[in-house]
């Protein structure tokens, strides 16, 4: 598309280098290698500057110099990339090691800049070259996901029919699963649970405080009174995730199930909490009958 800006983030705070990219980026409109890009360039000369810039803006890529009136060296890359997952980032490597150049691959970097030896060709083949390669890891990392995510479900539903009723757990429980015997009381359930999960969500998220604990004990005690088992719990917080991953980023289903793993070993805490109660209470009466007979 003619004339398409891909805005830049330029963290550096050498005159002489900020001038020569700027210069080289100017160029761009007679370089067949823009393919129509434009590279609208914004300048920022420490660390702080540009994490404050790039919660204000949006930008498409970084050029990097890690040597920096606030940040130093390969940790510099480090803060960056924990700001930002999924930026490209291109560092200046002039006067470093094959090594070093190494170890910025492996700390995050998408491209590397030798500025004695650019022009503005290299340097919009390099920027285009750390956006395609950004794209591919986005991709991969994607799959990956979707293939923790695929193998989440597996492993919950092989759970939950592998589980087998004892005797007496079947005396305690009921003979059938809540899901069989009582399907709305366990789509209410569902809805509740699905609720909460939102919730812990937003918590992680906004780093706010809905007491899910004390709410997470509350349906504990609401799966005890109707003699639901651990499977139960399990079946409501299977069909929630599932519900939960449709039509949603795969970012935000994988965060749906990293929560979910929490509150399900807290649910399930509370309810086996509720069966030692009840346990405990069973066996008050069978001794004061005991008591009274004598």
């Amino acid at each position: 598309m003619i004339n398409d800006p891909c805005h830049v983030l330029l963290i550096e705070d050498k005159l002489e280098n900020i001038q020569l990219l700027q210069d080289l980026l100017s160029q761009s409109q007679h370089s067949s290698l823009a393919q129509g890009l434009t590279f609208p360039i914004t300048c920022v000369t420490t660390l702080q500057e540009s994490l404050a810039s790039l919660d204000a803006h949006k930008f498409d890529v970084i050029l990097l110099d890690l040597d920096l009136p606030d940040s130093q060296g390969v940790a510099t890359l480090i803060k960056l990339r924990e700001k930002v997952a999924n930026l490209p980032i291109i560092v200046e490597m002039d006067g470093q090691s094959e090594g070093a150049v190494v170890e910025s691959f492996q700390l995050g970097a998408d491209g590397y800049l030798q500025l004695k030896t650019l022009d503005s060709n290299l340097l919009i083949h390099e920027i285009r070259l750390a956006i395609e390669r950004q794209k591919y890891r986005a991709k991969i990392n994607q799959q990956q996901q979707e293939i923790r995510q695929e193998q989440e479900f597996s492993d919950l539903d092989s759970l939950i029919k592998s589980s087998r009723e004892t005797s007496v757990t079947a005396r305690l429980f009921g003979a059938y699963p809540l899901q069989e015997s009582l399907p709305d009381v366990f789509d209410e359930l569902v809805e509740n649970y699905g609720k909460l999960l939102d919730l812990a969500l937003e918590q992680r998220i906004f780093k706010v405080d809905y007491n899910l604990s004390e709410q997470l004990r509350t349906l504990g005690e609401k799966l005890g009174f109707l003699k639901a088992s651990p499977r139960d719990a399990i079946e409501i917080h299977t069909k929630v995730l599932k519900q939960k991953s449709q039509d949603v980023p795969t970012a935000k289903a994988q965060a749906y199930v990293v929560e979910g793993r929490l509150m399900i070993l807290e649910l399930m805490g509370y309810l086996a909490s509720f069966y030692r109660k009840y346990y405990i209470g069973l066996s008050n009466i069978n001794l004061s009958a005991r008591k009274d007979y004598r």
